[in-house]
């Protein structure tokens, strides 16, 4: 049996965490795969230190828009292949998507879209959505294991944020967002951390500027996605919410195969 490590950190910038005891942190969690979203970084921009660390191998998907978007995979097994991108021109150009094939599972890294400054950009959001859950069911439907990290933007239920009533008209927790979560998992996917904990106040995120950590008044919208045909590999879910260094905390998921 072999027992994968996983964890998923939207690090708000990968050359800030860099200076926030980034190293010494993935050092000591050591996981066998690491995901990485909202770099802000190309990979040209980035030394020998963020390229190369240790053991792992690594993989940058970016944008057009320099300091903007990105996401980044350390993985210490070298995938069999990564992708880059859904093949669909207006995603691909903000370089949310990753997807690594080893030889049990199909993993992907993505930053989703957030919908928050206007319709169009909410309207961009869904479609995003929507092109990622066909790509992904193409795996799954040819017969393959799917994992699914990163940063949703959408809270799924009221137990997944601190105060549902006052942002139930905001981006990140409206019914349109809430009811893809719906579709998504009963398409054959599971929410792995409510596999092993059904309590509230289980936060991801939190706003910086109103020092909402403190308090822990928080979002959960960072999640580990697995296919149904993953459940009994499944062994452990969780959240490292003492993790520092970005207004998002890292997850991360145990699975034998």
């Amino acid at each position: 049996m072999k027992k994968y490590k996983m964890v998923s950190w939207n690090v708000n910038g990968i050359r800030a965490i860099a200076k926030k005891g980034f190293h010494e942190w993935l050092k000591s969690e050591n996981p066998d795969i690491l995901c990485i979203q909202e770099t802000k970084a190309w990979a040209e921009q980035l030394d020998d230190s963020l390229l190369n660390i240790g053991d792992y191998n690594s993989y940058f998907a970016q944008g057009i828009k320099k300091g903007y978007s990105g996401v980044a995979v350390y993985s210490k097994e070298k995938p069999i292949n990564v992708t880059v991108g859904l093949g669909i021109e207006k995603f691909d150009n903000e370089g949310r998507t990753l997807i690594s094939e080893f030889p049990n599972f199909v993993l992907y890294n993505i930053y989703y879209p957030n919908g928050k400054r206007d319709d169009e950009r909410l309207q961009y959001k869904m479609d995003y959505y929507e092109a990622f859950q066909k790509h992904a069911l193409n795996y799954k439907e040819n017969g393959k294991n799917v994992i699914v990290c990163g940063d949703v933007n959408t809270a799924h239920k009221e137990i997944d944020l601190a105060r549902p009533k006052a942002n139930e008209k905001i981006s990140g927790f409206l019914p349109i967002e809430r009811a893809w979560i719906d579709r998504f998992l009963a398409d054959g996917f599971i929410d792995t951390l409510r596999i092993f904990n059904d309590q509230p106040e289980i936060y991801t995120w939190w706003d910086m500027v109103s020092r909402a950590r403190e308090r822990n008044v928080g979002w959960r919208i960072d999640y580990f996605f697995i296919s149904e045909s993953l459940k009994s590999n499944i062994k452990n879910a969780f959240t490292l919410p003492e993790v520092m260094g970005s207004d998002h905390c890292p997850v991360g998921i145990e699975v034998e195969f």
